[in-house]
């Protein structure tokens, strides 16, 4: 599980086995027992969130727009893209 970066608490993550066929490009993150998955491809957005109230999600989704890059690039290496 290739953690991307920390961010105030929150590990930015993915899973190195994606399903089958392998999904789409996202980010999973997690604080204690709170998770969300955004999509990052085609736009940013909320793929499932458990845990996590709006105004964090939204802050959330912010932090993803400005680290997209390093999302990206962390992906693409990680599966060889």
């Amino acid at each position: 599980m290739p953690v991307v970066f920390r961010y105030k608490g929150y590990r930015f993550f993915f899973y190195s086995n994606e399903g089958d066929p392998q999904e789409p490009l996202h980010i999973h993150i997690r604080k204690g027992e709170s998770v969300a998955k955004f999509w990052i491809q085609p736009r940013i957005s909320i793929a499932e969130a458990y845990g996590m109230k709006s105004p964090e999600l939204r802050k959330l989704m912010r932090v993803i727009e400005k680290n997209r890059e390093l999302i990206e690039r962390f992906w693409n290496e990680h599966f060889d893209l």
